[in-house]
């Protein structure tokens, strides 16, 4: 009997010690696209999200030490730190074997790449007129593009916008994409199964936070840097429904990208044409990062309460059908 129970202890291991040698074979074929679709259809991870926090957390620990090594401010390192969310995400979505394609970096619906690029826009120029319809807040028209010698009137206005959409759409989306490969990459693509808003939410929380390091340290808000926190994550979470729209309608991370590039190429404009001694009215009232962005972006979330969200998953943001998941 003895004899018999090894015999058979021994049998099953090998049929599994064969059964792992037959998925390591064939682990780049069939039984590796298993393996794959199945995390991809799997629900939340929090190891996968714990890993990507832990990680953005370590690179803001490394931004602080690392400006007081060199003796400068982590403002100073921003344009570094940038890409920390893509670093992070890529990072994640190696470790867990997430193809590129669902964490959006596919090329997508070129309408809505367009779309995305040109939203940004009406969203300033809908910031600048709250702004300086504020009591204590002036407008001062002036050349928004100094040195550059443009002609007035409608051309020089188009001049303009051509210049800021190419800017914006370029340069600026470069540096765009290493954020939002991590935020509407694989962070978008993770919260998916939480639904439009609150994946939304959930993102533009992180987002905002995630810029304390450069906050406290005098961006956007050098007179306010503790409450600048707090005014930038409201700021980002009123943001986030628009972002998460169109990169759901255009399947491609780069709408995020070209949306984010242009609308920083283009907010210069609310600081330069509202003006204002008051250090409350323009950094955390008149200013795209304060209340005259936030009522903008809040009001763009609106609209897409009214017409209704578009259906988020996974599969969708992979180019697949919107009802599988």
């Amino acid at each position: 009997m003895e004899i018999r129970k090894k015999y058979r202890l021994t049998e099953r291991s090998n049929v599994a010690v064969h059964a792992d040698r037959m998925t390591d074979r064939d682990s780049s074929g069939f039984l590796g696209h298993l393996r794959i679709i199945r995390r991809l259809m799997a629900p939340i991870e929090n190891r996968r999200l714990g890993l990507y926090i832990g990680i953005l957390v370590g690179f803001a620990v490394m931004l602080t030490v690392a400006a007081r090594i060199f003796d400068t401010t982590p403002v100073a390192l921003a344009p570094a730190y940038m890409f920390t969310p893509l670093v992070a995400g890529l990072i994640v979505a190696w470790r867990y074997d997430i193809p590129p394609t669902a964490i959006g970096l596919r090329l997508g619906r070129g309408r809505w790449l367009a779309v995305a690029g040109i939203t940004a826009l009406p969203l300033v120029g809908l910031t600048l007129a709250l702004a300086i319809a504020v009591p204590g807040v002036g407008f001062e028209p002036t050349d928004p593009l100094p040195g550059m010698n443009l002609p007035g009137g409608p051309v020089g206005l188009l001049a303009t916008l051509a210049i800021v959409l190419g800017l914006g759409t370029t340069v600026n989306a470069v540096f765009a994409l290493g954020e939002e490969v991590g935020w509407r990459g694989y962070l978008l693509w993770e919260l998916a199964p939480l639904g439009f808003w609150r994946a939304s939410a959930g993102i533009g929380g992180l987002w905002g936070l995630w810029h304390a390091p450069v906050i406290v340290a005098g961006y956007n808000y050098p007179s306010f840097p503790v409450v600048g926190v707090a005014t930038m994550t409201v700021a980002t979470l009123a943001y986030s429904p628009v972002y998460t729209y169109l990169v759901v309608r255009a399947e491609s991370v780069l709408a995020a990208a070209f949306l984010h590039g242009v609308f920083n190429a283009s907010a210069g404009a609310v600081i330069v044409f509202a003006v204002t001694d008051d250090a409350v009215l323009n950094e955390l009232v008149a200013s795209p990062v304060g209340a005259a962005g936030i009522v903008a972006f809040g009001l763009a979330a609106l609209a897409i309460a009214l017409v209704g969200p578009p259906t988020l998953s996974r599969s969708r943001l992979d180019g697949g059908p919107s009802t599988l998941e």
